[in-house]
């Protein structure tokens, strides 16, 4: 009797697990989808700024896909900081979903930024020197 109890016992222990386990995973799942659009409509709001920060050579891309200050606005400080903030989260999950790491993600992505930058835009090389496009 006694034996009976402890399976029992067991199996709505791994039940309850299971079914908490799966409860979190779809909830992660579903606030993970709601974050990234978050990120996204944070990003679409900031990009005049960006745009406008970067064609006065404020700031740059460097060669890892995020922004850096050429200069000491704090205003353009706060803006870099939130803007590589959810480059880090986009780049993460992009890592996440590919199979690759952060590092190559933001390489790639710095590569693209690069290539799709309008003239005057301040760009990191490989070797870490900066240029004007």
């Amino acid at each position: 009797m006694r034996r009976n109890h402890n399976i029992m016992k067991t199996t709505l222990l791994r039940t309850v697990a299971l079914f908490t386990l799966v409860s979190m995973t779809v909830g992660a799942s579903a606030l993970r989808a709601e974050d990234l659009g978050a990120v996204k409509h944070r990003m679409e709001q900031r990009l005049s700024q960006i745009d406008h920060l970067k064609s006065q050579g404020v700031i740059g891309e460097t060669n890892r896909g995020l922004l850096e200050l050429r200069g000491g606005n704090v205003e353009a400080g706060d803006a870099v900081a939130a803007e590589n903030r959810d480059r880090e989260i986009v780049y993460t999950e992009i890592a996440k979903q590919t199979g690759t790491s952060f590092e190559q993600v933001a390489r790639h992505r710095a590569r693209k930024i690069a290539a799709d930058s309008a003239r005057g835009v301040w760009l990191q090389k490989e070797d870490g020197s900066w240029y004007r496009k």
